[in-house]
């Protein structure tokens, strides 16, 4: 058998860490962070376990990654479905309302995800996964009219983490209506743009369990050769 190609390895690679990704978001939401090791999330991904530190750096980083991914495809499935629109406001309301909807619908993933970020030996790790949620906030910022993005960006990211960790405070959460009130004020947003509290959630902002759509780890049912990082891992 002839060695597989540099572009193959590469794609190999690239959907190991995408079962890592989409592992990681499901158990920490169904079991917390403590509760979930590196070992049973390369379980879950069907990998080996030393491949996890062969891509990441720590378990914090990987979940940090993994639920920047979750926030980014959310977003960005919001923005983007029918009916699309260029038009800022709906788009500035789908942005509100598909962050503060993450933290309604999968509050334990939320909530450890804040958490991590206020930890001072890890804090807020960069990485392309965040990177691309920046790109969509600061696009939405200026579709919606700035004149200032550099400036108003980063309040938009500070008020929906800000609104987020409100929703989850343990004993005292915040209903997630009252905080969307508050900011679609802020953003001179009418009620009804966006998807509405009361409305039937469309596509994109629902709570789906399967979460395969928003990491591409390949043909469902169909096997996949070995990565060969795999290999390494295992010989270590």
């Amino acid at each position: 058998m002839s060695p597989r190609s540099a572009s193959v390895n590469e794609e190999l690679r690239r959907r190991s860490k995408e079962r890592l990704l989409q592992a990681a978001v499901e158990l920490v939401g169904e079991h917390g962070y403590e509760a979930t090791t590196l070992g049973a999330i390369a379980d879950r991904a069907g990998s080996a376990r030393g491949l996890v530190s062969y891509y990441f750096p720590g378990k914090r980083q990987l979940v940090q990654s993994a639920v920047h991914r979750l926030m980014h495809r959310t977003l960005e499935e919001a923005l983007e479905r029918e009916p699309r629109t260029d038009e800022g406001a709906e788009r500035m309301a789908r942005a509100i309302d598909a962050i503060l909807g993450l933290a309604r619908e999968r509050p334990v993933l939320m909530r450890q995800h804040m958490a991590g970020l206020l930890q001072a030996e890890v804090g807020f790790v960069p990485c392309p996964e965040q990177r691309r949620l920046a790109e969509l906030l600061r696009d939405t910022v200026a579709r919606h009219g700035s004149r200032d993005v550099d400036r108003d960006y980063p309040m938009l990211r500070a008020l929906l983490m800000g609104a987020v960790f409100a929703a989850l405070v343990p004993g005292v959460p915040m209903p997630v209506p009252v905080l969307r009130a508050e900011l679609f004020k802020r953003y001179r947003l009418a009620w009804e743009l966006g998807v509405p509290p009361d409305a039937a959630a469309p596509g994109g902002t629902s709570c789906d369990t399967d979460l395969s759509r928003f990491f591409a780890t390949g043909v469902s049912g169909r096997p996949l050769p070995q990565d060969p990082a795999d290999r390494t891992a295992q010989s270590k």
